[in-house]
């Protein structure tokens, strides 16, 4: 009896996990539709459905057989989440940022991991759509907002990550293509994937130095390392991207000569603010998990709940998660409507965000006992993917650099 009531327990965070991400608000502070506009909930509806049903019974399985859900993700472009913020005329659904945000929060209570690979594919479209001319528009954005094709962002190199203006990877004229050469770390979908936005350098140290050109797998001299072994992510694949001699059209560059360091960093701005999002999903997922472990769970002849201390860690956990949404929704509504101080708003939620959400998840963790720390509790696999949602899109160190510049400069 004792062994298959302890085999009922390993499995019922699985099945509360499903029952409680499919309902929305189990306690009005927490609700995540507070305050949106009829349409932006039902967007949030469908994503959360989306997330209950077709991401959360299979996160553990991607995670642990490194699985890129390639269908799964189909699916969700079949709901308009492959170009979301991505104009409609080439098959984007047209929506704002703070309608991003709401998405992916709500997918990632499914799956972080996923969620935030579909947040770079956006980003990637977005800036082929944005920076783009028609021809390039109409050539690459259909495709990809359906997810028939996906897209990688390439800016990291093995010895610039923050340091992103003095990348290496050469781009040199001759006559209708460049000719490039070096490599990219740490690129998310690298070598599944089938497009690669790649910042290059095609004119003198610096900023100014660099473009955006788009790059198409199967292109001669563009090849990719070994798939990385990660902490979390795992249901994306990591990999070097390299490019040895590799010949790209001169009509595959967004922009001119010389603009692709500032499309790179207007791309992170949204790709901030993303990013954040899906923090906040898997600290909401994480906090009704916590919240059903309490009430479950006994120790010393009564509920985890019953603790007054345990009830003070949970309501710091619930007022820290609304802080970091409303900061999340604020830095993407400044982006929407371009006001001047947006980059610096993105900064300060991207860092406020994922620092909370990270601390959320691994309280959470803690409250679930040595429960917490195996791997048929969701739990953990929460805390593992957003661990590096406070290095990537900018670590938080440099996001303070931007917020304190701004401070300083006047």
């Amino acid at each position: 009896a004792l062994a298959a009531m302890a085999m009922a327990w390993r499995a019922a965070p699985r099945a509360a996990a499903r029952l409680l991400l499919g309902r929305r608000g189990i306690a009005s502070c927490l609700d995540p539709s507070t305050g949106l506009t009829e349409d932006q909930k039902e967007f949030q509806k469908v994503a959360l459905d989306f997330a209950a049903k077709e991401m959360a019974p299979y996160m553990a399985k991607w995670d642990e057989k490194e699985i890129f859900p390639v269908e799964t993700m189909r699916k969700a472009a079949q709901l308009g989440f492959g170009g979301i913020y991505v104009k409609p005329d080439v098959g984007g659904s047209g929506l704002s940022r703070l309608d991003t945000s709401i998405i992916f929060e709500a997918l990632s209570t499914g799956c972080a991991s996923t969620t935030a690979y579909i947040s770079i594919h956006n980003m990637c479209v977005w800036m082929i759509d944005t920076f783009g001319n028609e021809e390039q528009r109409r050539r690459f954005c259909p495709s990809l907002c359906s997810m028939e094709k996906f897209a990688s962002y390439c800016l990291t190199e093995p010895g610039s990550g923050s340091d992103a203006a003095s990348l290496l990877t050469s781009a040199q004229r001759k006559g209708d293509t460049y000719v490039l050469n070096g490599s990219k770390a740490f690129i998310s979908g690298g070598g599944d994937t089938d497009v690669y936005v790649v910042m290059c350098r095609t004119g003198g140290p610096g900023p100014k130095g660099i473009s955006c050109l788009v790059l198409e797998k199967g292109m001669p001299g563009l090849s990719f390392g070994k798939k990385e072994k990660k902490v979390g992510w795992n249901s994306q694949p990591t990999r070097a991207v390299i490019f040895e001699d590799c010949i790209v059209p001169v009509g595959n560059r967004l922009g001119a000569e010389g603009q692709g360091f500032s499309i790179a960093m207007q791309g992170l701005n949204g790709g901030r603010i993303n990013i954040a999002s899906c923090s906040l999903g898997a600290a909401h997922a994480s906090v009704l998990l916590a919240q059903e472990h309490l009430t479950v769970r006994k120790q010393f002849g009564e509920p985890l709940a019953n603790n007054q201390y345990l009830q003070f860690r949970l309501a710091d956990m619930a007022t820290r998660l609304v802080a970091a949404r409303l900061m999340v929704r604020n830095a993407a509504r400044a982006l929407q409507d371009g006001r001047e101080d947006a980059a610096v708003l993105c900064s300060m939620a991207k860092l406020f965000a994922t620092d909370e959400c990270f601390g959320i998840c691994n309280q959470a963790l803690q409250m679930h006992g040595g429960y917490g720390y195996l791997k048929d509790y969701a739990v953990q696999q929460f805390v593992r993917d957003v661990r590096v949602h406070q290095i990537l899109e900018g670590t938080n160190e440099v996001m303070r650099m931007i917020v304190a510049r701004n401070l300083l400069q006047g």
